[in-house]
């Protein structure tokens, strides 16, 4: 059970890339960084336009002369002082997610970054390696993956609960874009435009989610080959797509499936992971994420519930409240975001960091899932070959 202490000596200096005035993933990031006294939100770069961007800053108690116009000047100014910042985070659309990146870290900065990380594969292999050269951390942003649960299930499958893995069944499919949302809302219309989204919508946006996920619960589970078939329903978001089913074959014999989709009509939110084995089933839904299925063969179905006794202590150590109360996407941003300042911290002294969390790894794989599913896809759904 965690309390809410801090889990660092001094917080982290912080600041933020976008994530700016009605930016709900900026709020988010913020609630979830500022919540256990890790970081101290000092400077930003919040919004394109540097008056708002200033007088948002403002409202967040950041003082003027930090609130800067672009996140080149604040990289700079924040250098030359004493107090400059550590870390950032970048809130901002897909298509300013590399050149942010690879100049924070040149900057010496740590890296919180927006998934996808950026456009291709080529680009996210050149951030990797820049990780490594700088030593800096880089973490992707994976919230869901910050569920106790998620934990819970990965244990499980590393102990051999589940036996030898058959199925991963994955999908994430909402129905809040079933007809042309983004004709009267800016914050969906970049999303269709290839030149900011990147050369997928769904694939990128939900998809890479419970890839994670799976990646998460099962490290060692590598994929082989996939297929990918993609459609766009709203025949404006061409060449972008609003629906996609990917095949994938792994190392091992087994099989996944993952529905990406916003024109699941009727879904309030359609996130969730099976993961079958040749003994018992694992299933996770997003809906209620306190909560995982497990299913032995002959059995009743068991519904594990997060902090009890017979739990894991890995799964248990994130718990902020007792059983029964509910805990949400918050608490799992928070969660990461601990680490990240864990991680931060351990990496600065020199010492090891011995917890797993959303490396700049896990944005190469997510970018290059998604360059497959659209190879895949533009050969009329063939099978391409993973490596």
């Amino acid at each position: 059970m965690y309390y809410g202490e801090k889990r660092v000596e001094n917080p982290i200096r912080w600041a933020m890339v976008g994530g700016g005035k009605g930016s709900q993933i900026g709020y988010i990031h913020r609630s979830s960084a500022l919540r256990d006294y890790n970081f101290d939100l000092v400077a930003g770069a919040f919004d394109i336009d540097p008056v708002r961007g200033q007088e948002f800053g403002a409202s967040l108690n950041v003082a003027p002369e930090r609130c800067y116009s672009d996140y080149k000047t604040m990289f700079a100014a924040e250098a030359e002082r004493e107090d400059g910042i550590q870390a950032v985070s970048i809130a901002t659309p897909n298509f300013t997610h590399f050149e942010i990146a690879k100049a924070a870290l040149q900057a010496g900065l740590h890296v919180y970054c927006e998934k996808p990380m950026c456009f291709s594969t080529a680009e996210a292999e050149e951030l990797e390696a820049l990780v490594k050269q700088t030593g800096k951390i880089m973490f992707v942003s994976y919230g869901y993956a910050g569920h106790q649960m998620i934990e819970q299930a990965r244990q499980m499958i590393a102990k051999g609960e589940l036996g030898k893995i058959r199925i991963v069944n994955m999908q994430f499919a909402h129905g809040f874009h079933n007809v042309a949302v983004e004709k009267n809302a800016a914050s969906t219309a970049w999303r269709v435009d290839p030149k900011k989204a990147g050369p997928s919508y769904v694939l990128g946006d939900v998809g890479t989610h419970p890839l994670f996920l799976s990646e998460a619960m099962l490290p060692d589970l590598k994929i082989k080959r996939l297929m990918c078939s993609k459609q766009a329903f709203v025949e404006s978001r061409k060449p972008l797509e609003d629906n996609a089913m990917t095949i994938m074959e792994y190392d091992n014999g087994a099989v996944g499936y993952l529905w990406s989709s916003c024109v699941n009509a009727g879904a309030m939110f359609g996130h969730k992971i099976r993961v079958v084995g040749e003994l018992a089933s694992v299933e996770w839904n997003a809906e209620f994420p306190n909560q995982l299925l497990y299913e032995v063969q002959g059995e009743p179905q068991h519904v594990l519930h997060r902090d009890m006794g017979y739990l894991t202590p890995q799964a248990v150590a994130d718990d902020r409240i007792g059983a029964g109360h509910p805990e949400g996407l918050f608490e799992a941003w928070s969660n990461l975001y601990g680490r990240f300042a864990m991680a931060i911290e351990k990496t600065e002294k020199g010492e090891t960091i011995d917890f797993w969390y959303p490396g700049v790894h896990a944005g190469v794989l997510g970018v290059k899932w998604v360059d497959k599913c659209v190879e895949s896809a533009e050969q009329g759904a063939a099978w391409v070959d993973y490596e």
